[in-house]
């Protein structure tokens, strides 16, 4: 009888329980850690993203190297028109202004990459900072999830599900090369300059040289087209001449001074005056350079982007810190021409 007494007496005393106002203060707790938790979770997932483009970059630089072990210590060219709609063969006198087989689609310089024993991986071409992880194709085929279809042509003016030529390139590009390295096709034109291919030991200065870059997505990659084309086919050109300007093809060849020179920094857009088609912006086509990362000092500008150099290292800086430090080097070396040299104040 005791007993049941004293465990009677026990199940009639009141429970402990929160009171309503410990309640909210344990909810107010719990709500300001997560607010405390949450931008540091965000920005710790974009740093992880900045660092797989980087790496990216790096797998690409060392697929580089090897193709030039290949084909004699060349890289490849930034693209070229085929001599036919499949392999890689092409013909140096197809490769002019008039672009004569547009029909045959491009081969970049990603497919060189891609076809060269112990390939690089497709997805090394991608950046998850970006949309699609890149740029689309110019001349993308048939498979409509490989357009940017709310504005996106080809070559020929086709768009999604038309007969398409198809370049031979990774399929979605998020990187570009530098153009003084990375030659256009414009191997036979009958201009003051032409294209030439680079041979990578002649490259001065490797861990001063930009290799390549990231792409400036804006709008559904606008930034790139050109009209209603992708150009994600395009190197970049850093440089201008010091008489023709952006014409860098009709730059006279003559005396011992530099020839080419880095742009103003007055010609890098501040983020407000971004917009489409930047890949041919009258000023310098380094307003297309990507602006996706953090780290930026000044914030009108944007974000910041990285480049790999031709020794294989990657920095991540602003475009106009590309600039004033001289980062694409000293010589156009995809031009021909005695006189190649580019301003030299380092």
């Amino acid at each position: 009888m005791a007993e049941n007494f004293r465990m009677n007496n026990m199940s009639d005393r009141p429970r402990a329980a929160f009171t309503l106002i410990e309640l909210l203060v344990v909810i107010a707790i719990i709500a300001i850690l997560v607010g405390l938790l949450l931008p540091a979770l965000g920005s710790a997932r974009q740093e992880a993203r900045t660092t797989l483009c980087a790496a990216n970059q790096r797998t690409i630089t060392q697929a580089v190297t090897v193709y030039t072990s290949d084909f004699k210590g060349y890289i490849p060219p930034g693209y070229v028109y085929g001599a036919d709609a499949t392999g890689s063969d092409w013909r140096v006198q197809d490769q002019l202004l008039s672009n004569p087989n547009a029909a045959n689609g491009y081969i970049h310089w990603s497919y060189a990459l891609l076809s060269t024993d112990g390939a690089v991986p497709e997805g090394a071409f991608r950046c998850p900072t970006v949309l699609n992880g890149g740029a689309p194709a110019t001349n993308p085929g048939r498979n409509v999830n490989d357009w940017e279809s709310s504005w996106q042509v080809n070559d020929l003016g086709g768009g999604p599900g038309a007969e398409n030529p198809e370049d031979r390139q990774a399929k979605r590009m998020a990187y570009t090369g530098n153009a003084a390295i990375f030659p256009r096709n414009k191997f036979s034109q009958g201009s003051v300059r032409r294209n030439q291919l680079v041979i990578i030991d002649r490259i001065t200065f490797p861990a001063r040289n930009i290799m390549a870059t990231e792409f400036l997505e804006y709008n559904n990659w606008e930034s790139i087209a050109d009209g209603g084309t992708s150009k994600s086919h395009r190197s970049i050109n850093p440089f201008i001449g010091g008489s023709a300007g952006v014409d860098i093809y009709n730059e006279p060849d003559a005396g011992t001074e530099p020839r080419f020179f880095y742009p103003e920094e007055s010609s890098i857009l501040p983020t407000r005056q971004l917009g489409s088609n930047l890949i041919r912006d009258g000023n310098t086509i380094l307003n297309a350079v990507g602006r996706h990362h953090p780290g930026a000092r000044d914030r009108a500008y944007g974000g910041t982007a990285n480049f790999v150099f031709v020794d294989g290292h990657v920095e991540r800086m602003t475009v106009l810190d590309s600039i004033r430090q001289k980062k694409w080097g000293d010589r156009f070396y995809s031009l021909t021409g005695r006189n190649t040299k580019v301003s030299d104040n380092f």
